[in-house]
């Protein structure tokens, strides 16, 4: 599996699959419950279909739990244009509050760790292949 692996995050690895597919692991440090990191891969599904995650199971290494989900391989075009997507995550209400973070008050979600490693650009398309949501308490309010 060592041989197969493309890259690491704070939160999970990320292996090739396939030519297709890449396999993730996750043991979800950046959410309090699993069901955080749950509600993060739905809501990831419902908005980006095109690179949604399949979740395979669980996997135990070194007495550490993680998921495992499998997800499209994106090989980007070009370069991802920031501005871009900050324009584009506006006009869907999603405001920029620092840095790479976004909140959509309207939906009660906050996006986290926007950034070019994470959203790819195909052909002048955005693919957001890693990405972290939270609900916040208005979520449950609409």
């Amino acid at each position: 599996m060592e041989s197969n692996f493309i890259s690491a995050g704070a939160e999970q690895k990320v292996y090739r699959f396939d030519d297709f597919h890449v396999i993730k692991i996750n043991d979800s440090i950046f959410y309090e419950y699993w069901l955080d990191y749950f509600n993060s891969l739905l809501i990831h599904n419902y908005f980006f279909q095109s690179t949604a995650y399949d979740f395979e199971g669980f996997k135990i290494i070194d007495d550490t739990l993680y998921a495992v989900v499998k997800q499209d391989f994106i090989e980007a075009s070009e370069p991802t244009d920031m501005n871009a997507v900050k324009q584009f995550l506006e006009f869907n209400r999603f405001m920029n509050t620092r840095n790479n973070d976004y909140l959509n008050t309207e939906l009660g979600l906050i996006f986290e760790d926007i950034h070019d490693e994470n959203v790819l650009s195909k052909n002048k398309v955005f693919y957001f292949i890693d990405t972290i949501f939270y609900l916040t308490a208005d979520f449950y309010r609409k």
